[in-house]
C-alpha cells in the first residue's frame, strides 16, 4: 500500500482544496491529511473561520481523505513520515523547495495550485461585499 501525506489549514473548504486532495490521493492508496490546529495557526499568524474540530469533520467527509491527523508544529513532518510509513509527501507548489529535506525519507511532490481560487481570495472578496 502506498501512503501519501499532505498538510494544510483547509479553512473555508473549496474546490481548490478538493483538487489538491484528489491529485494527492492519485499518487497512492491511502491519503493522510495533517490539519493545522487552531493553536498552530495562531503561531503562524493565521486565524481560521472554522475551528479545528469543524475543519476536521469537513475533511473526513471528503472521499479522497482516509485519515486526518493534527499538525501541531513545523517540526513534526519527519516524525509523521516515519510514524505513518509515508511513501510520498504532497503539498501545493506555493511551498516549492521548502520541504525538500523530506526527500531523505520519501518522495516529495509539489502540485500546482488551482490558480483562480484560494481561501485568502475568498476572505478578501467577502470583506469587499460587507
Amino acid at each position: 500500500m502506498k501512503r501519501v501525506l499532505t498538510y494544510g489549514t483547509f479553512d473555508l473548504l473549496h474546490y481548490g482544496h478538493i483538487n489538491l486532495l484528489k491529485r494527492a490521493k492519485e499518487r497512492g492508496d491511502y491519503l493522510i491529511t495533517a490539519l493545522s490546529t487552531d493553536e498552530f495557526n495562531g503561531i503562524k499568524g493565521k486565524r481560521s473561520y472554522f475551528k479545528y474540530d469543524e475543519r476536521k469533520k469537513l475533511l473526513e467527509a471528503v472521499r479522497y481523505v482516509d485519515l486526518v491527523i493534527p499538525e501541531h508544529n513545523w517540526e513534526q513532518k519527519v516524525q509523521d513520515v516515519l510514524t505513518y510509513h509515508i511513501d510520498t509527501f504532497v503539498i501545493g507548489d506555493d511551498w516549492k523547495g521548502k520541504f525538500d529535506f523530506l526527500a531523505d525519507y520519501c518522495n516529495v511532490v509539489y502540485l500546482e495550485r488551482t490558480p483562480e481560487i484560494s481561501t485568502t481570495k475568498i476572505k478578501e472578496q467577502l470583506m469587499l461585499q460587507s
